[in-house]
């Protein structure tokens, strides 16, 4: 088709390129065939993965020079509202003054509205508990959130209710603690055990080209510098092998970083369909009980149990920790059981 009216379908918008098109980028070609993208819009849904060629597979570059006989398909997401609504959703709240708010996250809640989320998210709640007082530095459809948990993560997380207290921690996590005033650490149930107690990962990442929704470990001076320290808490010996409780500190903050490390270091979290779907057969060989039990998490059992940081206008030093939720503590019970 040469042209197509970008609304939303369930089918998805398919393109084949002409002779006169060969040699062209793909992110120029579709932006002037398909009436209502940019570039730059183009550029978004492959880097997304919305954009597959005809054997289903997602485009990996814009830059990809097309060839005559070519076929695209681009998926456009639903459209989102403007501005996210208020929801009154149960929150979490662990501290919570004139600044700044600290929230105890449940796994599978989205923290701010994207494609498929628009409701339901932890911004919802946060605007129905806030009101207007919110942060607009992080932009309409993220006010006040400073950094973000994944979805399948549970645990601490801080929003800036107003813009100096945005500025003064967006700050403090730029430097994830290399200044000192600012802790996250994270325990996670992984498969295998360390060869040493404790011990870094430190791997560059970057956009997967075989799957553009996925991050992966990048080669050479390609992605970005990544690092993850880790700590041996405590083994269980199951009956598909040994299974560990880690504490992992950050000292950089990339998108999937810990799970994608963990994998990369062959001890993938339990439940991580992404990143440790390769696991599959060694969860069957689980005793019934947590077998059961981690059926059940249905998410990766990662938990950010401990954040500390500078008040960005008070200076005070703040500190909170969060238990093991009930989901990860029965797997971990199960597993000593197994």
């Amino acid at each position: 088709m040469s042209s197509a009216e970008p609304t939303q379908s369930a089918n998805p918008l398919q393109f084949t390129a002409s002779e006169e098109d060969s040699g062209t980028r793909l992110d120029k070609l579709l932006a002037q065939r398909v009436d209502g993208l940019s570039r730059a819009r183009i550029q978004a849904l492959i880097r997304s993965g919305n954009i597959t060629d005809s054997e289903g597979n997602a485009v990996d570059s814009a830059a990809y020079r097309v060839k005559a006989g070519d076929t695209f398909q681009v998926v456009l997401p639903p459209p989102v509202p403007a501005e996210p609504r208020p929801e009154k959703l149960p929150l979490n709240v662990v501290y919570e003054d004139s600044d700044l708010i600290v929230i105890d996250k449940p796994a599978h809640m989205v923290v701010h509205p994207a494609p498929g989320h628009a409701e339901g998210t932890l911004v919802n709640a946060l605007i129905a508990h806030c009101g207007d007082s919110l942060s607009g530095i992080g932009g309409v459809r993220r006010p006040g959130i400073v950094h973000r948990l994944d979805k399948g993560t549970s645990g601490l997380l801080v929003v800036a209710k107003n813009d100096a207290a945005h500025q003064g921690l967006a700050e403090q996590f730029a430097a994830h603690g290399a200044d000192g005033r600012m802790h996250r650490a994270y325990r996670a149930l992984v498969w295998g055990k360390p060869l040493r107690p404790r011990d870094t990962i430190s791997a560059r990442l970057g956009r997967s080209q075989s799957n553009r929704t996925k991050i992966a470990v990048t080669r050479g001076e390609t992605g970005r510098h990544a690092v993850t320290h880790y700590e041996l808490l405590r083994t269980f010996e199951t009956a598909a092998g040994p299974v560990s409780l880690l504490r992992l500190e950050l000292e950089t903050g990339r998108t999937h970083q810990i799970r994608v490390h963990l994998a990369h270091a062959g001890m993938p979290v339990l439940g991580d369909s992404i990143y440790g779907s390769g696991f599959k057969a060694k969860a069957g060989r689980l005793g019934e009980g947590a077998r059961d039990a981690l059926e059940s998490l249905g998410r990766q059992a990662l938990h950010a149990a401990e954040l500390g940081f500078d008040h960005p206008l008070t200076g005070k030093s703040l500190r909170f920790e969060s238990p093991l939720p009930a989901d990860i503590a029965d797997l971990a019970r199960a597993l000593e059981a197994d």
